[in-house]
């Protein structure tokens, strides 16, 4: 292509300064804007579409460089390669690759440490148990921290979390259990917070650490085979109850009586210890347990049995709660109606474990349906007919179901009723 201004010819241009586009020659133009900005514009036409491509101001590079570029932008084209295209491209790669480099910085700055933090921060304000948050703490400092602690979290593969498992796998297999459940649970979400790649995780015990370790379950099993004791159950059998209740009504105190209660409702011990008085309709036999403080995080309708009636009743109204600790404006203390067994000499049973108990009478020795129980429990069931005929005849169902566990329960009843004191 003939050049159609010469060196001289581009110069003079530049010192008039006149706005305008001044065809230099192979498709090389000088531009002139307003208040003398001038630049070098390539003009350029590939699959029948004009195009213009800036090659940097004239300060920056004088006539022979931009002619070079020009002619070298030419031969590009010939190979049917658009310039503006392919500079898109190559900013696109260089921007990925930035982005990579900050992703694997991020990678390498975020330990496990400050990521399993992170999660508890995040979530402790949704857990209803407030020792859940120092429990996590607690475990992963003791356990995880002195062997990942300060790894980059993307590091982190099966060997670092057997590390962590292999101390306390066979001597302490419960705190090992929860253990690897809270290191998947970190590992998964730095996954999500884009600071672990995509990979499977490496604490998962299906298809992973199951094919390492014993199952929890049957280690227990097998230390109390090889032991030759019995392991201890949580729950008190069924036929036992009667007797037990027998001798729990003869202790005094709050604590006796939200045990009581809490047998005869099936209820859960957090629900127990929080219940208010104003949750409780004495008229119409229930008890209307918010959903904060249920599991489900649902509404539940507890239906009172005759007995369980009687027994607040005849609890005097310290203040808000049914059931107050030691203080005033308190509930009672976590450790209650725990330490009430332990007083009994019961350190084989639970709290919780009377639900089972609950639950095995009704199944074994009444006639009521599955699902009536199951409301009683506060267990979600998820056929749509199911919960619609919970808010009718269901609940007659369950009024029955509940006054005759109440008269199986207290049948060795020893006719004594105590009136919560106040230490």
């Amino acid at each position: 292509m003939k050049e159609k201004l010469t060196a001289f010819e581009v110069e003079k241009l530049q010192k008039l300064g006149k706005k305008g586009r001044y065809g230099v020659g192979d498709g090389l133009y000088l531009n002139i804007a307003e208040g003398d900005s001038q630049s070098w514009l390539f003009r350029y036409q590939l699959d029948g579409k004009r195009r213009w491509k800036g090659l940097g101001g004239v300060n920056n590079k004088n006539l022979a460089k931009a002619r070079k570029e020009a002619r070298k932008l030419l031969v590009k084209i010939g190979d049917h390669i658009d310039p503006i295209d392919e500079e898109i491209e190559r900013d696109q790669a260089k921007l990925d690759a930035q982005i990579a480099l900050d992703k694997k910085s991020r990678m390498n700055e975020m330990t496990f440490e400050r990521c399993s933090l992170m999660y508890i921060e995040k979530q402790e304000a949704g857990w209803t148990n407030p020792k859940h948050a120092q429990q996590w703490r607690n475990t992963l400092k003791t356990y995880a921290y002195p062997f990942i602690g300060n790894t980059p979290i993307n590091d982190i593969d099966i060997d670092q979390v057997e590390k962590c498992l292999n101390p306390i796998w066979y001597t302490k297999t419960e705190t090992a259990k929860r253990l690897r459940q809270r290191i998947e649970t970190v590992l998964d979400a730095a996954v999500i917070w884009k600071c672990r790649n995509e990979k499977p995780n490496p604490a998962a015990w299906e298809r992973n650490l199951k094919l390492t370790y014993p199952s929890p379950q049957k280690l227990k099993e097998a230390r109390h085979l090889r032991e030759g004791t019995a392991e201890h159950l949580p729950a008190l059998p069924y036929k036992k109850i009667p007797a037990f209740m027998s001798k729990l009504e003869k202790m005094e105190g709050c604590a006796p009586l939200a045990l009581r209660f809490a047998i005869l409702t099936a209820a859960r011990s957090g629900e127990i210890r929080f219940a208010t008085w104003d949750e409780i309709d004495l008229k119409r036999k229930l008890w209307v347990v918010p959903s904060h403080r249920m599991k489900a995080k649902r509404e539940h309708k507890v239906t009172l049995s005759e007995t369980a009636i009687e027994l607040i009743k005849n609890i005097p109204k310290f203040d808000g709660y049914v059931f107050p600790g030691r203080k005033i404006g308190k509930a009672l203390s976590d450790g209650g109606m725990r330490a009430v067994l332990q007083r009994m000499g019961r350190n084989d049973i639970t709290v919780h474990g009377f639900r089972s108990s609950f639950r095995d009478y009704i199944g074994e020795e009444t006639g009521f349906p599955h699902r009536v129980a199951e409301f009683a429990l506060a267990h979600g069931l998820t056929d749509e007919t199911e919960k619609a005929y919970a808010r009718g005849e269901l609940l007659k169902k369950r009024f029955k179901m509940m006054n005759a566990w109440a008269a199986y329960a207290t049948s060795a009843k020893s006719n004594i009723v105590h009136i919560a004191k106040r230490a």
